[in-house]
């Protein structure tokens, strides 16, 4: 029997081991710092952009169908094997379009989008002010982004969706426990022992923890912004920086708009997310370390996406902040997001990292490519080939 050591348990490390759980004759142990959900899947949205995106074609492309594909059968699984309900949004997502969007945005592209997606066999709408404003009448068309800019329109992807990060997270933990998962929370990896046979690549035998050493077969790097380290340790580095993510949660007490037809709500890179009883996330920024890797959260910033949401959706206005949070997404220097793949001269180091804001996103295709890389010795399948 095989045995996987994944370390890191977001949203990507646990959904591996859910991934792994189903697959006969593996042995799998997650080990993590802190619990579960924590760093930036507890800090994220969940706003699950795949056919809405600008991506077409390739890896990119691929693996945000594979992931929202996934989630139609993934969250009913969850369900039942734990009993826990898991908010999903299956009202798809509207991106608001505005007079001064930039060419990427302009209708035209949008227009050659929705048809790549037709071929794709995806669907989209591109809406005019008057079908906007019918549908969704929360949304201000007239003076709904600051600098008195117009929205001009919208395109809305019914078949993306939003999903609640840390419960999902819990319930693929609680699954994989169910099905023979070991999860060791609370441990730090100290050091990492190899061995070197005369031709390349190397062989990691064991960690060094906190709780003592832990030999595997293979070892699936998932910690985030802790990959560096850790990589570090096996004279490999991948740089992952830190950006600082902040949200807010906004009470109105009711619903916006029609209550029958609640999307998240994007536009401007703000996102407005109802997760029921009348509250919204709001959110998020985009922060950057200007000193090292310390990034002190820019309340200033914050409040400027409180007020673009506020001019898409000017009931916010009189909402009541019930709270605000940070995370810090891991992002890669130099290289594009995510890192998955074998880590460079190692047969038995897998990367499963650097998901930057798309963690929740892909992590049912980082699974999936994870499991094709264990299972098949290194040899991706046709779906997936690093």
């Amino acid at each position: 029997m095989s045995h996987v050591v994944i370390i890191g348990c977001g949203v990507v490390g646990a959904a591996i081991a859910y991934e792994l759980s189903q697959v006969k004759g593996l042995k799998i142990t997650v080990c993590d710092r802190q619990p579960p959900a924590q760093a930036s899947t507890g800090a994220a949205l969940g706003v699950l952009m795949g056919a809405i995106s600008q991506k077409i074609k390739g890896k990119a492309w691929q693996m945000r169908e594979t992931s929202i594909q996934r989630y139609e059968t993934l969250i009913p699984e969850l369900e039942a094997l734990t009993g826990c309900k898991i908010p999903f949004n299956r009202q798809g997502i509207l991106m608001l379009l505005s007079d001064s969007s930039p060419s990427l945005e302009a209708i035209d592209a949008w227009k050659k989008l929705v048809e790549i997606r037709h071929s794709q066999g995806w669907h989209l709408e591109i809406w005019d002010t008057a079908k906007l404003q019918n549908i969704c009448p929360q949304v201000d068309v007239y003076d709904g982004l600051r600098l008195h800019e117009k929205i001009t329109g919208a395109v809305y992807s019914p078949q993306d969706r939003q999903l609640d990060p840390t419960a999902l997270t819990l319930a693929l933990v609680e699954a994989a426990q169910q099905n023979g998962v070991t999860f060791k929370f609370g441990v730090t990896v100290l050091d990492a022992q190899t061995s070197t046979p005369e031709s390349s690549p190397q062989f990691c035998n064991q960690l060094e923890t906190t709780e003592g050493k832990i030999a595997a077969d293979w070892f699936v790097v998932a910690a985030g912004l802790g990959s560096t380290l850790l990589t570090a340790q096996l004279n490999q580095l991948i740089d992952i920086r830190p950006v600082l993510g902040q949200a807010l949660q906004l009470r109105v007490g009711h619903p916006l708009g029609n209550p029958d037809f609640q999307p998240a709500i994007t536009g401007n890179d703000v996102h407005i997310v109802p997760v029921g009883g009348g509250d919204y996330w709001v959110g998020a920024t985009v922060e950057f370390p200007s000193n090292g890797n310390e990034i002190p959260p820019n309340q200033e910033l914050l409040e400027s996406v409180r007020e673009q949401a506020i001019a898409f959706c000017p009931e916010l206005a009189t909402a009541t902040i019930l709270r605000t949070w940070s995370g810090l997404r891991p992002r890669p220097e130099g290289r594009p997001a995510p890192v998955i793949g074998k880590l460079p001269g190692f047969s038995n180091v897998l990367l499963a990292t650097g998901h930057y804001r798309n963690g929740v996103l892909l992590a049912p295709a980082t699974a999936y490519a994870i499991r094709e890389m264990i299972i098949s010795q290194g040899v991706g399948s046709k779906n997936f080939r690093f």
